[in-house]
């Protein structure tokens, strides 16, 4: 028989300003991506463009990789749409950077696709980026629901100390609390911030029922999700986080601040929102969920941590492995036909 020709996979860089050491959601992403492509495509992760010849580039972060996206357009010889470029939006890029940086706003235009990770992130863009912005939910393996305690609330909120995950509401949420409340808070990210970390230290030592773990590996902050009651997530700004997804996909229903890239997460109707910054909301919540967990013993007594569980149940098929593999996958091949079409 005549020897089958085999045809060069497409190549595909993925550029993430993270390292794989940071172990935050630029970098879970790429590496996520990485596995839902390499077996069509020639697929790799690098934190610059030098100016290989790949077919398409996925550069995370409009800010932090707009050299990287210039260069992409300057060796296509295009102003705007570079053929084969799809930009990933962060949040700090969605909620801060488009607004009142010149980079970041230069890289919308040079990106043929813009790629946003939740449903409320299309609309912080300008009105001409639109059309040519791509909803991808990010996606984690589901996890079993855990049966959990009564005995006490256990609590975890997950982020590395800084600024964008405002963690000065856990430390005054956890002062509005006292140990015999029965809610017990734990606390896990890197210390990227050292007057953060020392409110954390003072809050652990203040407060007996806090605790902050620092920074942990992904699959041992996975388990403390999985075993928790609740996960807090207070930031003020966000492209559509990994742990909110983890959470919903582990049977651990979430309280989160009232923004956007929250809501584009979790839904509008979602009733587990404080306003951004109130640890006096945070705290009501946390202690009626904990009266209604001791007063109302019986299951289905409508208790409102049994509401968010099914309202996030309701949204766990968006953040399912195949449904973001299969919009990935899409991407790429629109892009790999729009450029061999020669379109702009």
């Amino acid at each position: 028989m005549p020897e089958r020709l085999q045809f060069p996979k497409p190549r595909i860089l993925i550029v993430t300003p993270a390292a794989a050491h940071a172990n935050n959601g630029n970098w879970q992403t790429a590496w996520r991506w990485t596995g839902f492509l390499k077996r069509d495509f020639d697929v790799s992760i690098a934190q610059q463009w030098r100016g290989t010849s790949h077919d398409v580039l996925l550069a995370l972060h409009a800010r932090r990789s707009a050299d990287d996206i210039v260069a992409w357009a300057s060796a296509k010889g295009v102003a705007a749409k570079a053929p084969g470029l799809a930009v990933v939006l962060t949040g700090t890029d969605l909620y801060r950077d488009i607004v009142n940086d010149a980079k970041a706003q230069r890289s919308l235009e040079l990106a043929h696709t813009l790629v946003v990770l939740q449903e409320r992130g299309v609309d912080q863009l300008p009105l001409q980026h639109r059309a040519k912005t791509k909803v991808i939910f990010q996606s984690t393996r589901p996890r079993l629901a855990l049966q959990k305690t009564s005995s006490h609330l256990r609590v975890v909120m997950v982020g590395h100390l800084r600024d964008e995950k405002l963690p000065q509401t856990l430390f005054d949420a956890a002062r509005l609390l006292q140990p015999a409340d029965g809610i017990l808070i734990d606390h896990v990210g890197d210390p990227l911030d050292a007057q953060l970390a020392a409110q954390a230290r003072q809050t652990a030592a203040d407060c007996p029922h806090y605790r902050w773990l620092g920074g942990l590996d992904h699959e041992t902050t996975r388990r403390r999700i999985q075993r928790a009651h609740l996960l807090v997530h207070a930031s003020k700004m966000e492209g559509g986080a990994h742990v909110v997804m983890e959470a919903v996909c582990s049977g651990t229903p979430v309280l989160a601040s009232r923004i956007d890239g929250n809501i584009g997460m979790l839904g509008k109707g979602y009733s587990g929102y404080f306003e951004v910054g109130s640890a006096p909301q945070l705290a009501a919540l946390l202690r009626r969920i904990r009266t209604e967990q001791v007063k109302l013993p019986v299951a289905n007594q409508s208790k409102l941590i049994e509401k968010l569980a099914r309202q996030c149940e309701k949204r766990a098929h968006l953040f399912a492995p195949e449904t973001e593999k299969a919009a990935l996958i899409g991407l790429v091949n629109q892009l790999l036909k729009d450029m061999n079409a020669g379109y702009p």
